[in-house]
Formats: C-alpha cells, structure tokens, sequence
C-alpha cells in the first residue's frame, strides 16, 4: 500500500506542478509593450444628455488621447479585446474563438508588418497613435480591478496600429476563403449568381452578413437646396466593430463628428463643418487563390522551374480553459511568394489579398478627418490605404460622389481569378495594387443622388447616371450583386421629385419589400410550393397571399415574411443556392406555431430590442432598409435583434452651416449597465427619431452632462 501512496503522491506532485504552469506560464511569456513617452496631454471631455462625448483638445494627440479615455469609460471590456487580439492573445482571454483570431493575426503577419512600417509613418500619425495609447493606459491604471489580463498594459501606437492591419481584410470576405481552405470545402462564390446581375468577420461573428445603407443628396435634387448625407451602417450592436459616436475639437482645425470602432484614434465616419462622408460594405473579388506543387517532404514549393523553400514558423496559440489555467497549443504558419499558406488534406493553397502587408489606412483615414474641402479629401482617399469599402462623399459646396473604393490586386490578362489558379508560375502574379484611376467612381451625377446598399456599383444613381461596366476592366472584379434595400431605395428616389428632410427620412426607414430582383423570385418561389395535403403550408401560403409587401408591423403576415426574408439573405447576400423552399416555408411557420400559437403574430411581438430592462418592439427587417438583419432567439420565442441599423446620422449643410441627428439602438455606454446611457437612446430608435448631435461648440451649451479633464 506504501507504493500506491507514494503514485499518488507522485500524481499530486505532477497535477499541482501542471496547474502551476497552466496558471502562469502565459502572463510570464506575453511579450510587454513600452509605454509612450511621458507627456502632459491637455484634454477636456464634456458629456452631452446623451452621454456622447465631445472632446476638446489643444492638439490632434490631445484629442486622441481623450477619444481612448472616454471610449474605456464607457466599454474597456470590448476595448481590452481588441487589444489582446493585437497581440495575439485574446484566446487566453476568452478561449478557443479567441484562439482562432489569435491564428489569424499570425497567418496574416500583422504583428510583421506593423513593425516593418511604423516608424515609416509621418511623425503626426505617430504621435496620435501615442496619445490614443496613452489614454488606454491611464484609464487601466486608474481601474486595476477592470483589467481583465495580466500584462496586457501598457500598451504603445504598435498596438493600436495593428488592429487596423488585421481586421481590414475581413470586411470583404477574407473569413470565408479561409474556413473553406481549413474546412477543405469549395471556395466560396466571389460575384453574385447570373441571374442575381444587373441588366447594365476579426470582424464580430456572421461578417459575411455585415452590409450598410447610404445616400447622398445634391443640392438640384432637393427640395430646399440643401446638400444631404444620411450614413446608416448596419454592425453588430455590440463588439469589437460595433460603432462608438464621438465629436471631436482641436485648437489645430480638427472639427468632426461622427462615429468610431474599439481600437480607433479617430471618427471612421461623419462629417466635419464642410464636408462629410459614410461608408458600404463592398464586395469585389480581392482574393486570389493559389494551388501550390509542395516537393516530397512538405518545405519547398515550385515556382518558375524552380524549388523554393516554404517559410514556417511556429506560434504558440494561447487557449483559455477556466479561471487561470491557460492551454498553449503550438501551430505552424507558412508562406510562399503569393503570400500565406493554408495546407488541408486536398494540397497547400497560398492567398493573395487586396491591400496585404500593409499600414497606410492608418495615415488615410485621418488625412480623411482632417480634409476641407473635396480636393484634399480626393487626395486623401488616393493614399489608397483601406483595402476595401465603398465612399459616399456630400459636402457644403453640393458636390456628391460614389468611390468604388478597394485595393484590387494587380493582374494578367488570360486567366480566370475568381477560380483556383496554378501556384508553380509568374504567369498568374504580378504583385502591387492597381493605381487609383482605375478605382470605379460616380462623381456628381445628373440625376442628383447616390445610394448604395451593398449593391454592384452600376446601381446608384438611376438611368442615365449609372456607371458602364464596360468602362471598367473584368479583371478588378467589381461585384454584380443586387440587395432589395438597393432596389428599394432607387425606386424610392427616383419617385420623389424633390427631396425635403421628411422625405429623407421616410425613404430612409422605409420597410418595404421591392416586386424585383431576388426577393420576388424568393417569395414566388415560395407560394409555388405544392402543399400537398399539409395543412400548415397551406395556411401561411394563404397568409403571405395577403402580405402588402412591408414590414412596417401593421399586417398579420409581417412576421412571417420577416423570418423567410431572414432565411433568404442568408442564402443570397452569401452568394449560396437557393434555400429550399418548402423546408424554410415549414421552418418559419413551425417557429411562430410553436412560440406564439398562430402565424399572424403582430410583428412587433415577435421582432424585439431587448437591453437590460429595455424590452421594445420592432418594425423592418433583414435586408430592409429599415435593417433589422440578424438576431438570437429567445426562450419565449421573441427575435431579439443584434445586427442591423447601428449608427444613423442625417446631416444637412445649408447657407454655410451644417446640422446634424443620429441615433443607436442602445445608448453610450452600451456595456455598462449601471449608467443611464446604457439604452437610454432605445425608445428614440424604434420609433424612427433621432436625437441632435450639437457640432458645433456654442451648441453644446446648456446640454452638457457632465465635464472633466481625464
């Protein structure tokens, strides 16, 4: 018995010995930043009714470091994500998800590329690094007990750059070419099926489903001569690309405001007193795929006749599993010419990417915040850093414009880049980015507006202001996808004449279904289906036979039409087949029977904003442009709405002023329960007002919360 007590004791030994080191071993290892220089940052933030704060600054750096400040006060949990994610340690922050991001910034070389090119950033942009930096640092010295991992503070401008870097690419697909290499699958469609084209997620779980709505306004087409923009992106509520709005004032010209992601020095959207703009998702074939020929042993691939050796590193993965005990699980990552290399059991595959290896989106967009007029703003735009999204651009002299903005790879003539290409030659590559004047624009148009809503950009400004496809080269890959908010908003401008404020506003929250493009041949397709003696088909087909198109939550078939638009964007924004019809039929008409007893539940009882003791109705819906485009489902059967309309903003400049409104569907601080700005903005949003931003300074007065210096 004395041997099996000593095993024991052995095993005891061992198991304390692997808690320790499970327990400690990752703060130990994670590499540790330098803070930024010591320096006095001189920096008021007032908080206005809303708890959005405006921050006063003496200079740019000032304002950035006030930007980090209040941004931690009011969300340092989704903050201290982001940062961990930079570093390649948000898996022993939150587990094997987080693991698979940290995968990610090693597979794209992030970390590489940022300290290859930041000390080549102009001194400015270095300093506003430093400053945002900073203020997350006071913020986390001041609350130790928020601090969520061990040495994840200081943190330095590296940081905050490398957030840009890796979560870029993921806004226009990147997520899904990956998961089919790892998965071993087909890769995933890159333009829209033929009969969808016109006649002419690092990024937050389903990314592939991040879209936006935007419109720009001349003044020839209103009805006061004003020149409107309405931004109105559609993110996830919460999370680390869900949107923080902000006003910003520097004693140096910098005057914005408008809205920012976690991890941002600046607005990434807004408007300044002159000019303004909003942004799309867009979707061009940025990705080419290449199929390598490896040599027996696995470390060298051909190219050109000859054998060139695989570049392989090991990354440890750092995997959370509960309380302190972290898991380290070692990866290999890899790298051939075209760029990394995913191996799955069919072969090695290495992705080239629009706007890889990169840091110059750092630089534009605040040469973007900081342009005043059209002219500089044009030559911000040029720096040609932000690989992929679309620019709707308004401002203060009448001029509107439409960017078809990407970084579309340099390519050959002869070959097929939306397939799999041969990895063993030059023939297929040709490194670089193609140069601005090749990048699609529609400038000041005749028809006197612009809308895009993730849509092909040869369907923004009605007939006889659309942009040719044959004026632009096959091999940009420009994207043929239709969405019925896209159709739906051109039917709507182009049937109004004059466009006032009521008008802008009601085609923005319209809920309307468009008779056009997928979303009639979806619900035909639907009502063709042969019940065949069930019972159930048979009576929602009787109830969509009464539909009336909207969803604005006064008819008895909303709800039902809104789940099966639910199931039909997630087929065709993803560029996937047909669902079926009969099983997505039976689907959403099981789920309101199960929940609610009766298919002709009133939309507003099924379609919900809940926060914390917030519990309100919803109209519209997935792919409407009064969004409401993915939800959860909640134990009582209510769709509780995490990702559609966002931050809204309507802006006006007239006779040399501007004004704005926007609205969230929550509040400030979103994930702070205690504060009376956690869904303070709610009852506002599901009701289609908005709230006034106050620009300018003298506004402010008399609406201010609350002012300090952090």
């Amino acid at each position: 018995m004395r041997w099996l007590r000593r095993i024991g004791l052995s095993v005891l030994v061992i198991l304390v010995l692997v808690a320790i080191f499970l327990g400690t071993w990752e703060p130990l290892t994670a590499a540790r930043a330098e803070a930024p220089p010591p320096h006095t940052y001189d920096v008021t933030v007032a908080r206005d009714t809303y708890g959005v704060p405006h921050i006063f600054g003496g200079t740019d750096p000032d304002v950035a470091y006030g930007i980090a400040y209040a941004h931690a006060e009011d969300d340092f949990s989704t903050l201290q994500e982001v940062l961990a994610m930079t570093r390649g340690r948000l898996g022993a922050m939150t587990g094997g998800d987080g693991a698979k991001t940290d995968f990610a910034l090693h597979f794209l070389d992030a970390r590489a590329t940022v300290d290859r090119d930041y000390d080549k950033q102009p001194a400015d942009v270095r300093a506003l690094l430093d400053g945002y930096a900073s203020g997350l640092n006071k913020y986390a010295e001041r609350h130790p007990d928020e601090v969520r991992l061990a040495r994840l503070f200081p943190v330095d401008g590296r940081d905050v750059a490398t957030g840009f870097v890796m979560r870029s690419p993921f806004f226009f697909g990147l997520d899904a070419t990956l998961g089919a290499l790892v998965g071993d699958k087909p890769l995933p469609r890159e333009t829209a099926p033929a009969e969808a084209a016109p006649n002419v997620t690092p990024v937050g779980p389903n990314g592939r489903e991040n879209g936006s709505n935007a419109f720009v306004i001349a003044p020839k087409k209103t009805s006061d001569g004003a020149t409107r923009m309405v931004s109105n992106s559609h993110q996830p509520w919460t999370g680390g690309v869900a949107w923080y709005e902000l006003v910003v004032h520097s004693r140096t010209g910098w005057n914005f405001a408008g809205a920012t992601f976690p991890g941002a020095p600046y607005p990434l959207l807004g408007h300044n007193a002159t000019l303004g703009w909003t942004n799309t998702v867009n979707r061009p074939d940025l990705i080419d795929t290449y199929k390598l020929t490896l040599n027996d042993a696995g470390d060298a691939y051909r190219f050109d006749g000859q054998w060139r050796p695989l570049e392989k590193r090991l990354v440890w993965l750092r995997v959370k599993l509960w309380g302190p005990f972290v898991l380290p699980v070692p990866k290999y990552v890899y790298r051939a010419v075209q760029g990394p290399v995913i191996e799955n059991k069919s072969g090695a595959y290495a992705i080239r990417y629009g706007g890889a290896d990169q840091l110059k989106m750092v630089e534009e967009y605040y040469r973007l915040n900081r342009a005043r007029d059209f002219g500089e703003w044009q030559k911000a735009l040029a720096i040609q850093g932000v690989p992929a999204t679309n620019f709707l651009y308004a401002d203060a002299a009448g001029h509107i414009a439409y960017f078809y903005n990407a970084s579309f790879p340099n390519r050959k003539p002869g070959y097929d880049y939306r397939k799999l290409l041969p990895g063993d030659t030059s023939a297929d590559y040709a490194p670089g980015t193609v140069p601005w004047r090749m990048v699609p624009r529609n400038v000041d148009p005749t028809s006197g507006f612009l809308v895009n809503a993730n849509s092909t950009p040869f369907l923004s400004a009605g007939p006889g202001s659309e942009l040719k496809p044959s004026d632009w080269s096959p091999l940009l890959g420009i994207e043929t996808d239709t969405t019925n908010r896209d159709n739906r908003a051109l039917q709507l401008m182009l049937a109004t004449p004059k466009i006032g404020a009521a008008e802008m506003a009601r085609i923005k929250f319209d809920t309307g279904v468009a008779k056009t493009g997928w979303t009639a041949k979806w619900f035909g397709d639907l009502m063709a289906v042969d019940p065949k003696g069930d019972a159930l088909i048979g009576q929602a087909q009787a109830l969509l036979r009464q539909w009336d198109w909207t969803e604005d939550g006064k008819g008895a078939a909303d709800s039902l039409a809104d789940i099966l638009m639910h199931a039909g964007q997630t087929w065709h924004y993803q560029r996937l087949p047909e669902a079926d019809p009969r099983t997505e039929l039976v689907a959403a008409a099981r789920y309101l029977k199960q929940h609610f007893g009766r298919l002709d539940v009133p939309l507003g009882t099924v379609l919900r904003l809940r926060r914390g003791k917030v519990d309100l109705p919803l109209d519209g819906g997935p792919e409407i442009l009064r969004a409401a485009a993915n939800w959860d489902e909640a134990p009582d059967g209510r769709l509780v709405v995490k990702h559609g309309d966002s931050f809204v903003m309507f802006v006006t400049w007239l006779n040399g002023h501007v004004s704005s409104q926007s609205i969230q569907p929550y509040g400030a601080a979103s994930t702070r329960p205690n504060s009376p700005h956690y869904a303070d903005q709610a009852a506002l949003f599901v009701q289609h007002r908005l709230k006034p931003v106050y620009f300018y300074p003298g506004d402010l007065k008399g609406h201010i919360e609350r002012a300090y210096r952090p």
